[in-house]
C-alpha cells in the first residue's frame, strides 16, 4: 500500500524523547535488558519463546511499538505466523506446548501484577514446567519488558513504521 497526500497514515506524536531527556536511565534500561538476556542465554531460554512472551506482554500494554518489534523479531527465529497471531488467545489455541502455555500464563500475571498480585498457585503453575532459575530468567524477561511498554506507551518515544 502506498500512500498519498489525500491518505496520509496516522502519526504518533512523541511525546517525550527519552534518550535524550533521562540519558543515564536509558542506558540503565538497556543494561536492565541486557542483564535478562544474559539471564535467558545461561538457562537455555527459547528464543521464539522470549519473543512470545515479549509480544503477549506488549499486548496486554498496549505499545504498538513493541508489538510491532517483537512480532516482527518473533518472525525471525522461526516462530510461524500462526503461532505469532495466536499469542493473543494462547489460551484457546492448540499451538502452544504446555510448557510455553505455562510461560505465557506467568506473563499474563506478572504483567498485571496490581490486579492479580502473582498468587501462589500462579507461581506454582509455571514452577512446574520450569526450573528455579529458568522462572527467574524468565522473570527478569517479563519485568524488562513491562518497563520498555510503560516508558513507551506513555512517552511515545517510538513509532512503528510500517514495512514496504
Amino acid at each position: 500500500m502506498t500512500t498519498t497526500q489525500t491518505d496520509p497514515r496516522h502519526s504518533i506524536p512523541t511525546r517525550l524523547d527519552v534518550d535524550a531527556a533521562v540519558p543515564a536511565f536509558s542506558r540503565a534500561m538497556s543494561r536492565l535488558d541486557g542483564s535478562a538476556t544474559q539471564e535467558l542465554d545461561r538457562v537455555g531460554f527459547p528464543q521464539g519463546l522470549r519473543e512470545l512472551v515479549r509480544l503477549r506482554a506488549s499486548q496486554i500494554n498496549g505499545c504498538a511499538y513493541c508489538v510491532d518489534t517483537h512480532s516482527t523479531d518473533a518472525a525471525g527465529t522461526g516462530e510461524s505466523a500462526q503461532r505469532i497471531n495466536a499469542v493473543t488467545i494462547w489460551n484457546e489455541s492448540p499451538f502452544f506446548t504446555e510448557r510455553e502455555r505455562a510461560a505465557l500464563r506467568f506473563t499474563e500475571v506478572v504483567t498485571r501484577v496490581a490486579d492479580t498480585r502473582v498468587p501462589q498457585e500462579e507461581y506454582d503453575a509455571v514452577a512446574a514446567h520450569w526450573s528455579p532459575d529458568e522462572v527467574g530468567a524468565l522473570l527478569s524477561l517479563i519485568v524488562a519488558i513491562n518497563a520498555w511498554n510503560a516508558i513507551a506507551v506513555s512517552t511515545r518515544a517510538w513509532e512503528p513504521v510500517l514495512a514496504d
